[in-house]
């Protein structure tokens, strides 16, 4: 005990500081706050200004959907023209963006300003619910739908049914940009390529030709036809290139498996295959020696170059279509014939 000379009086010795002293009684609950009534709970005027608004944005939702649609009528992005596709991309995402935000929008001012907002305490438990349990969810779905007025509030309800429905049009309508367009099937128009017999193997892209002694054991080129220099960058150029594109690789004459009928494809173990995956049509252009594998950076398929470019890893459903290939009199490599198989993504053979 500490003592005090001036007084006499024994003082308590103070706790040293930072520590917890114990206090006898404990914090009591506050409670919930006092309620605060809205306006619209106040003001039958301020409520149907606010149910207005819930479903104005909730048509408005419809109609940015309905305009989204409309977008990709409009402004076609098969005409492959800087303009079009921009405004393609931009008028659809702004319908698409305005009609999600709106039904965002509603349904938080919904909840804000007509839904029930008194609080209120729910006791949990660990316990499986009993049958009383059961029965007073079901009360409380009717009491929530009660409270919402979901089921007694029509105009705003049906406008968030509309919204929600039409919202989905757009993205049903961008699956459109799968189907063929123009005439003929997506697999005759990727069959036919701007290969032919006699056509000059050339490098891409300066479209110089190339000789079967230039390619090097386990080098790999990057080929184009040599008619595609004639067609102009701005119409035609890279749908057509985007179809014939083609990776060659030499290796070794006796590390290729070759069927009967695809003996001659080759030329002194020079190959030549479709860069365009059979997955979803990315450019397979990653080639690795020692295993002879091509590599699609889109998905990780994998392709062996020295078996008929079969599949050996990831999604691709078949192999790389084999150009055959020979060389002129004066050792250039040309083409023997076209593809004898479409090009590009299995998926368009269900059409």
């Amino acid at each position: 005990m500490a003592h005090d000379d001036s007084t006499g009086v024994e003082k308590a010795q103070q706790p040293p500081s930072g520590l917890a002293v114990a206090i006898d009684d404990p914090v009591q609950n506050p409670g919930l706050p006092p309620h605060r009534a809205r306006i619209t709970d106040k003001d039958p005027q301020a409520e149907k200004r606010a149910e207005r608004t819930v479903y104005t944005l909730f048509y408005l939702s419809v109609a940015a959907s309905i305009w989204a649609v409309a977008a990709y009528m409009l402004f076609p992005i098969e005409d492959m023209e800087f303009t079009s596709i921009r405004n393609n991309n931009m008028f659809i995402g702004l319908g698409i963006a305005l009609a999600l935000l709106a039904i965002g929008v509603g349904a938080i001012h919904w909840s804000k300003s007509l839904m029930s907002d008194k609080e209120h305490v729910e006791e949990r438990h660990s316990t499986r619910g009993s049958d009383e349990t059961r029965a007073a969810v079901v009360e409380s779905f009717r009491t929530a739908d009660e409270e919402s007025g979901f089921g007694r509030r029509k105009m705003i309800r049906n406008s968030l049914f509309a919204a929600v429905g039409a919202s989905l049009l757009p993205g049903i309508t961008l699956f459109r940009g799968l189907a063929p367009h123009g005439e003929g099937e997506p697999v005759a128009l990727l069959k036919q390529t701007m290969w032919d017999k006699g056509q000059h193997l050339t490098r891409d892209p300066d479209g110089t030709r190339i000789k079967a002694s230039d390619v090097t054991l386990g080098s790999a080129f990057h080929v184009i036809p040599e008619n595609l220099a004639g067609l102009d960058h701005n119409n035609g150029y890279l749908d057509e290139k985007a179809k014939a594109m083609v990776l060659m690789v030499r290796m070794r004459p006796e590390q290729l498996t070759e069927r009967g009928e695809r003996k001659d494809w080759s030329y002194d173990g020079i190959v030549a295959y479709s860069k365009v995956c059979t997955h979803v049509g990315c450019p397979v252009a990653l080639y690795e020696q020692h295993t002879h594998h091509l590599l699609c950076p889109c998905h990780q398929s994998q392709f062996d170059v020295s078996d008929e470019a079969k599949v050996v890893f990831g999604p691709a459903a078949r192999p790389l279509p084999q150009l055959p290939i020979t060389v002129d009199d004066e050792g250039y490599l040309i083409a023997q014939s076209d593809f004898t198989e479409p090009v590009g993504p299995s998926f368009w053979e269900l059409h």
